[in-house]
């Protein structure tokens, strides 16, 4: 073992929120305590998996469209496990010179950042250890500066993230969301997805209880609250959606989950 996996305590046995994604994926870096949460989940949400399945589907659209449309940087805060494709992989599957860097704070995520990190000769991958809730660190990050140019435009992806931030009477996760909007230049897009009761509220209620137990608190939100993340920014159409209406590759796939299967919003926003 070298001296960094060393320092590296993965917390095997709490459930983590990337870990349990992971599992609803079909992923294999999660453990007991995360299968028993993500059991407790589908117990009171069996639509779990395919929630987490036409969400991921989003991301991978949205980035693909964002590429072609000629964005050359990638912000991905909130990334996960790695379970391919990844987003540099769509990413750089259009533009081979795209950039791209990740963030999370799972201390698992650290150590398979290794797989995040093998993209094309032309473009480049960067991870960086952090968390959501400092936006400042994520932006003054040396790898991040050191892989993205933040006087030219770039695709800030937060996918099923926000509502991991509960806002504790105070706004939290718009301000957030905005300090990280202020930061990028005109041209830059915000790729967002978040989870909603909605359409399930007791559904949800219940497994905001479930991730609470096991040490993650949620907040899930309304449309008018999920659309405020956008604000001054312009939504790209269809606008603020269910995920698998949003651009879907064949028309079929925009009616093939109800919306409280989905239970999630997902939208595209570019700044004037």
């Amino acid at each position: 073992m070298s001296e960094h996996d060393s320092v590296v305590d993965l917390q095997l046995d709490r459930a983590h929120s990337s870990r349990i994604y992971d599992y609803f994926l079909g992923g294999k870096t999660n453990f007991l305590a995360d299968r028993m949460a993500a059991g407790s989940v589908l117990g009171v949400f069996p639509a779990a998996l395919v929630a987490a399945r036409i969400n991921r589907e989003f991301m991978h659209r949205a980035t693909r469209v964002l590429a072609a449309s000629g964005l050359r940087q990638f912000l991905d805060i909130g990334t996960g496990i790695p379970t391919p494709p990844n987003l540099h992989d769509i990413a750089q599957g259009t533009a081979p010179d795209a950039r791209v860097v990740y963030t999370d704070n799972d201390p698992i995520v650290l150590a398979h950042a290794a797989a995040l990190l093998i993209g094309t000769a032309e473009g480049r991958t960067a991870y960086v250890q952090a968390d959501v809730s400092d936006p400042e660190g994520i932006l003054t990050a040396p790898q991040l500066l050191d892989t993205l140019d933040l006087t030219r435009p770039v695709a800030l992806s937060l996918n099923a993230l926000m509502h991991f931030v509960p806002d504790d009477g105070e706004d939290r996760a718009h301000t957030i969301v905005e300090t990280l909007k202020a930061a990028l230049p005109s041209g830059s897009t915000l790729a967002l997805s978040h989870a909603t009761p909605d359409f399930s509220p007791e559904a949800m209620r219940k497994i905001i209880k479930i991730y609470g137990d096991a040490g993650t608190r949620l907040q899930f939100r309304s449309h008018a609250e999920v659309l405020r993340f956008f604000d001054g920014w312009e939504l790209l159409e269809p606008g603020l959606t269910l995920p698998h209406q949003w651009r879907p590759e064949r028309p079929e796939d925009a009616t093939h989950v109800t919306d409280a299967e989905a239970a999630c919003y997902a939208g595209v926003a570019r700044k004037p």
